[in-house]
């Protein structure tokens, strides 16, 4: 049997990351009984104690145990818990010691969504891929500067240290554990039997670029908001350069610390979300956008809207327009 630990942290815990995985292993012992073999799964709720958690004034869960109760398993989940990801460390910084002996006596961890800032707490990411909710990547840059953070990946497993992307791609890294714990069978019957895509590897489609000014520097500021304004025109760093009397190698390094961008690739994801955007909703074909958002090579263009989407232009359009036009 395998022991799965799915914690119930303090805090505006995502429900689903709870239910989801508790789901997830009970059904495929079930699944595992109806076909004749025996269950596979033992599962628990483990709470900094026993006592119950309340989440949105209404959802009551109670742990079957506390940390202090569960000596030895096999997988510890970290669900996601939303706020402030300084003090929903802080509130469940508790959980963070049990957790490293239990991965220092075998068991595997896995952080779901922004539940990987719980899991970063921990030391164990140090030096590995990581991957967390897009929306979250730069506030967790800026905390685990010594982490590989690949924010684009649905997955990622690290020797048997786990992370999920954003929201319900949790669901992808469950499937991907049931699996590694079981077969490929089990793994597509829940899939299909949830009517769950499976083998996603990227969130690429879903992210949405606001930008990444949660910082002081306020001639990158500057700079960025001149690049939001006049993404149509073709920009140099030397003009950006001249206009904030810096020298190159001082504002390209000034804007990467900043942003987690290079000027070149800020540039291109403004020009790509404002692509995205007349894709969803406007009637223009592709080489009409590609000239609005200021790109004249289409080779160019497609290239960096695959590179950033995961998808060409085409697809994009037919997956997100509601009447997609034709090209």
């Amino acid at each position: 049997m395998k022991h799965i630990s799915i914690l119930v942290p303090t805090g505006a815990v995502a429900l689903s990351c709870i239910e989801g995985p508790f789901i997830l292993f009970t059904k495929a012992n079930e699944f595992l009984i109806s076909m004749g073999k025996p269950a596979l799964f033992t599962v628990q709720l483990v709470g900094l104690t026993n006592k119950a958690q309340v989440y949105d004034r209404f959802f009551t869960v109670c742990p079957d145990a506390g940390i202090a109760d569960v000596t030895k398993t096999d997988l510890v989940i970290i669900p996601a818990v939303n706020g402030d990801m300084k003090q929903v460390i802080e509130t469940n910084k508790g959980f963070l010691p049990w957790i490293i002996h239990q991965h220092h006596e075998g068991a595997e961890v896995a952080g779901l969504c922004v539940g990987t800032f719980l899991l970063a707490a921990t030391g164990l990411l140090k030096g590995k891929k990581c991957s967390t909710h897009w929306i979250a990547a730069n506030e967790f840059r800026q905390l685990f500067p010594d982490i590989d953070l690949v924010s684009d990946r649905i997955i990622t497993d690290e020797q048997g240290i786990y992370s999920s992307g954003g929201a319900n791609s949790f669901w992808n890294l469950l499937l991907y554990l049931l699996e590694k714990y079981t077969d490929r069978e089990m793994a597509v019957l829940f899939s299909k039997y949830y009517e769950i895509e499976i083998d996603r590897s990227s969130q690429s489609p879903f992210t949405m670029f606001h930008g990444q000014k949660v910082h002081e520097d306020e001639a990158v500021k500057k700079a960025q908001e001149f690049i939001e304004k006049n993404y149509h025109d073709k920009i140099t760093v030397e003009q950006l350069t001249s206009m904030l009397a810096l020298s190159r190698r001082s504002f390209e390094r000034r804007f990467k610390k900043a942003t987690s961008n290079t000027v070149v690739e800020y540039m291109q994801r403004v020009k790509i979300e404002a692509a995205k955007k007349g894709l969803e909703t406007g009637r223009k074909n592709v080489s009409e956008l590609m000239y609005e958002v200021g790109y004249s090579d289409t080779k160019a263009f497609r290239t960096v809207f695959k590179r950033t989407t995961g998808l060409s232009p085409v697809e994009y359009r037919n997956k997100y327009n509601k009447e997609p036009v034709m090209q």
